[in-house]
């Protein structure tokens, strides 16, 4: 009896094979689990920056202070002032500044990568704060040199 096959199998000849009949929950859950961990791997990335036996994050590099007061000067001062005193309205002042006075260096690169927009609830001017300074964006360096200026400043 050619092509019968019994009950509850699939003949293994003809197309489909292994994705029909009764191994096709197992395929199915192959590529829903490969597709998770494919997911886990690009989201966490897990294995990016890190050295053998290291147990830190990666620092953010010290920057030089007179390049960036330059690069606040060409990007920040427009909300923040000149001297980063502030503009009512437009940006906090960054010389009494608790807020960058408690985050470490790390969390405020953290922090510049992502700017923070104008309808994140902590924001208190309801104006968007560009992340990496707007455009074209700040390099890691020139924000590691906006750091060490806001450094300089009284509060921050």
């Amino acid at each position: 009896m050619t092509g019968v096959s019994p009950a509850g199998t699939t003949p293994t000849s003809g197309a489909g094979g292994l994705f029909r009949g009764p191994n096709l929950p197992y395929s199915l859950t192959t590529f829903v689990a490969l597709g998770v961990l494919i997911g886990f791997v690009v989201v966490t990335r897990p294995f990016a920056g890190a050295d053998a036996g290291s147990t830190t994050a990666p620092t953010v590099a010290t920057g030089d202070p007179a390049a960036g007061e330059t690069m606040f000067s060409n990007r920040c001062s427009v909300c923040h002032g000149p001297g980063g005193e502030g503009i009512v309205g437009l940006g906090k002042p960054l010389t009494t500044s608790e807020f960058v006075g408690g985050l470490t260096d790390q969390q405020l690169f953290d922090f510049l990568l992502i700017g923070r927009s104008s309808d994140d609830p902590l924001n208190t001017t309801g104006v968007a704060m560009p992340a990496r300074g707007g455009v074209p964006p700040l390099t890691d360096s020139e924000l590691s040199d906006v750091i060490a200026y806001l450094r300089t400043l009284g509060g921050a």
